[in-house]
């Protein structure tokens, strides 16, 4: 696999941090790059998860509730949707930056299997009727949430795959800081729009369970912290990496997550 060590790295980490962050970027074995594999059992466990509690929820009240049944659309539709577009990964964070450690290997074979279902445990008591405008909340923050997190990684992948030929918004080629930092189409509204749409798409999987209990929305609060702080570690990176080019990106780009908010 492609290692992130710079010469003498021993004397600069312990092994408790090379234990659960990683040392290498994408191990492989037997030709199969592991930390990518690593995504399809996750995301198929987590549709199995989810599946059972709409069959334990039949088998006890003898149907399923329109809760339970939005929740189990959203949630099957993000997933296909994942392995439709699986190969778009390979220009995402945790392809090219994130290391393959405890923290990664815990994150993919029991968090997001176990973690991320966590609202329909919820759902299995609750048979009070979705309302028509809790239904119409519920699908619009999830359909901008897709559109921005689909189209952002969509057109990041793009300008990666071929940055001269790419056509984003009408721009051929499309306008880069330095070449490198894209700024047309839905990366000028943010630097990082991709995650303001993942937000979205959270809120939507916790929406259904209504708003009784702050439990159910666990997994919106969890993405939240988790994608500040990943912001936070890239723009470090990225400001390392690019420098002058980096401090101009972000006075054009002046919003990390939130237009006009942060």
């Amino acid at each position: 696999g492609k290692m992130r060590r710079g010469k003498n790295w021993w004397l600069k980490s312990s092994v408790w941090e090379d234990f659960v962050m990683g040392v290498e970027l994408n191990p492989h074995v037997l030709g199969l790059d592991v930390k990518f594999f690593s995504y399809r059992p996750a995301m198929i466990g987590w549709m199995i998860v989810n599946l059972s509690f709409a069959v334990k929820q039949f088998q006890d009240l003898g149907a399923v509730t329109d809760r339970m049944m939005l929740y189990q659309a959203l949630t099957g539709l993000y997933i296909f949707d994942y392995f439709f577009n699986e190969i778009k990964m390979i220009s995402t964070w945790d392809i090219i930056a994130e290391k393959f450690g405890l923290m990664l290997v815990w994150g993919d074979y029991v968090f997001i299997t176990f973690g991320f279902s966590i609202q329909p445990f919820f759902l299995l008591d609750n048979t009070t009727p979705l309302a028509k405008w809790e239904l119409g909340l519920t699908l619009a923050i999830a359909i901008i949430g897709v559109i921005l997190f689909r189209g952002a990684n969509s057109q990041k992948h793009r300008f990666k795959t071929d940055p001269l030929k790419t056509t984003i918004w009408g721009k051929c080629p499309p306008e880069a800081i330095g070449g490198k930092l894209l700024v047309s189409g839905f990366w000028g509204i943010a630097r990082h729009v991709n995650y303001l749409g993942d937000l979205m798409i959270a809120m939507s999987f916790c929406l259904p369970c209504g708003p009784a209990a702050v439990r159910p929305y666990f997994y919106f609060i969890y993405l939240l912290l988790l994608l500040l702080h990943r912001n936070k570690r890239d723009e470090e990176r990225m400001a390392m990496k690019y420098k002058e080019t980096w401090r101009e990106y972000c006075k054009r780009v002046p919003y990390a997550i939130f237009p006009f908010i942060y």
